[in-house]
């Protein structure tokens, strides 16, 4: 696509040469344009049309266009494609999109694809497949570029030219043993500045940043944060390199946890599917369930309401402050447990940690309710002249921005420790209990101040 061609305008182009048929520019495009636009661009297809057009797409980047499909388009091209078709695709596909593909597909047509893939491609698939989800085992690829110690580098070179086409990524090569036990790492630009005669085993580097195939897929990923990687090594529980994670998948992995983090903190189920390509049906079957337990702990705060109903009658003023209460009482702690669901996926903050969260949320709390309960108070004195009720509110504000910055700081932390995830105690449920919480503590103030 390009640089002055926006989506729209692209996509609008290529239809406009397919209804016209002019099929000879339409190839012509479609091999000039990056992977990821063509993919873009029959993911707009009806479905009659998108297996004519992956047809003609050129061999060479048929594989990376498919791996850049939505799995139901994915689906659609494969029902489509002859048998022979769908073998000549899947010896193009890397392992690592192969089981992407796999994982998203049902039972009757991974069959079939297996069946298609040649037997040692296909045993690697099914050894990938067996790897728990959320494990660096299940995003690692096969296609790494593995040399010798006793390599010179005028043959890494040569092994570079005659096999890295096949390889996922080149840039950077890991040096085993013949039985894989990894030894060292060296990147293409060290090759190319070395002397031909040099040993690739004098110039590799041995202090080895890896992973184990069982390390969550997000702590993999957080690895190429930390280290600016391009690629990591996976290895088993006997330090055999059995594949590599590079960093389009490691970015893969972040988007969709922040994604899932994100549906969870607006107490939504997570899905995979694109918004518009989910039904109504499903969108509400993602909210419904937790609308249902936020509606049932919301009826606290009603309960806690009509207990005090002799308050509201002796003094209706009351009843003015509820929403400011609560409101800044939520905003505290979803402010709270979103620093600390942060600090928590990028690795800053640990479970142990959790007493020093505490005597900074806490001391956090007290100037933010220092500043709101003074404003407060001059306020409520200035409008109404009533220093109790102005007493009241501010005690109310203090206590409530206190409670909330803690409960907000700590429960993420304890979700962790119990194998929940964090983002479920963020935002919604956070605000749901601090209002609880606020409602009660401004009553308790109120009735111990006021001759109720």
């Amino acid at each position: 696509m390009s640089e002055k061609m926006d989506e729209k305008l692209y996509i609008s182009h290529l239809n406009k040469l397919l209804k016209s048929r002019d099929y000879a520019s339409l190839l012509s495009e479609l091999r000039e344009d990056n992977e990821v636009d063509v993919a873009l661009f029959m993911e707009t297809l009806p479905d009659d049309e998108t297996a004519f057009v992956f047809r003609m797409l050129p061999k060479e980047i048929c594989a990376e266009v498919f791996a850049h499909l939505e799995p139901e388009t994915q689906r659609r091209v494969v029902e489509a494609f002859t048998d022979e078709e769908t073998t000549q695709m899947l010896d193009q596909l890397f392992v690592d999109d192969a089981v992407d593909f796999l994982e998203e597909m049902p039972a009757n047509m991974v069959n079939r694809i297996l069946r298609l893939t040649n037997p040692d491609k296909r045993r690697i698939i099914n050894r990938y497949l067996q790897y728990p989800e959320d494990s660096a085992g299940s995003i690692m690829t096969a296609e790494y570029t593995r040399l010798k110690r006793d390599m010179t580098v005028s043959q890494a070179i040569t092994h570079l030219r005659t096999f890295g086409e096949d390889r996922e990524t080149i840039y950077t090569c890991y040096v085993t043993d013949d039985q894989r036990f990894l030894e060292g790492v060296i990147s293409v630009k060290t090759i190319l500045l070395a002397d031909d005669k040099d040993r690739i085993g004098d110039i590799m580097e041995t202090d080895i940043i890896s992973a184990n195939t069982s390390m969550d897929r997000e702590d993999v990923a957080r690895l190429f944060h930390k280290y600016d990687f391009l690629a990591i090594p996976i290895v088993d529980n006997e330090n055999r390199l059995v594949g590599i994670v590079t960093i389009d998948d490691a970015v893969d992995v972040l988007q969709e946890e922040t994604t899932e983090d994100f549906e969870k903190m607006a107490a939504i189920a997570p899905s995979e599917k694109p918004y518009l390509k989910t039904s109504f049906w499903q969108h509400g079957m993602h909210r419904i369930t937790w609308l249902f337990i936020l509606m049932i702990s919301g009826m606290i705060n009603g309960l806690i309401l009509q207990k005090h109903e002799a308050a509201f009658i002796a003094y209706p003023l009351l009843v003015s402050f509820i929403p400011m209460l609560t409101d800044t009482g939520g905003n505290v702690g979803s402010q709270s447990s979103t620093l600390m669901i942060r600090g928590m996926t990028l690795g800053e903050i640990k479970f142990g940690d959790i007493f020093r969260v505490i005597l900074k949320e806490s001391a956090t709390s007290l100037l933010m309710g220092l500043v709101l309960s003074a404003v407060n108070f001059v306020r409520v004195y200035l409008v109404y002249k009533d220093p109790i009720t102005a007493l009241i509110l501010a005690l109310a504000m203090m206590a409530t921005v206190f409670m909330a910055a803690v409960i907000g700081g700590v429960l993420p932390l304890i979700a962790k420790k119990l194998k929940i995830d964090p983002a479920i105690m963020a935002a919604t449920l956070i605000t749901t209990l601090v209002d609880a919480a606020a409602l009660a503590i401004y009553f308790a103030i109120a009735l111990a101040l006021l001759p109720i």
